[in-house]
């Protein structure tokens, strides 16, 4: 259904059109948003967050693999899989004894997760 009519179409002027100034603000650069990122995927699995939870209950504020498996319903290597993730984005630390392996929350590790969304 034409009625005749033209539709007419401007250029843009993108100096004098823009939708707003830029803010100015720094932005984190692409190095600082991985290793962000890094930490947000760590604690985007839900076995992931639990184990943290148990590691940070745990008398002492340590836990041994071996008592990790249980309460996850999960097998061993897939415990140590993620334990490995948790460790990787800097949240756990892993100390070695005999043949068993301990986890422990690294300090300060919460507090800075928390502070990263806060830092944008």
């Amino acid at each position: 259904m034409n009625s005749g009519r033209t539709l007419e179409l401007t250029p843009v002027d993108a100096a004098t059109d823009a939708c707003c100034e830029p803010s100015g603000q720094p932005t984190i650069d692409t190095y600082e948003a991985q290793l962000r990122a890094s930490v947000f995927k760590a604690l985007a699995d839900p076995n992931r967050l639990r184990l943290l939870s148990i590691v940070k209950g745990s008398e002492g504020g340590e836990a041994c693999v071996c008592d990790l498996t249980e309460p996850l319903s999960l097998g061993q290597p897939t415990v140590s899989h993620h334990l490995k993730i948790l460790v990787d984005a800097g949240l756990l630390h892993r100390e070695k004894r005999g043949t068993w392996a301990y986890y422990s929350l690294v300090p300060g590790a919460i507090e800075r997760t928390t502070g990263l969304l806060e830092s944008l």
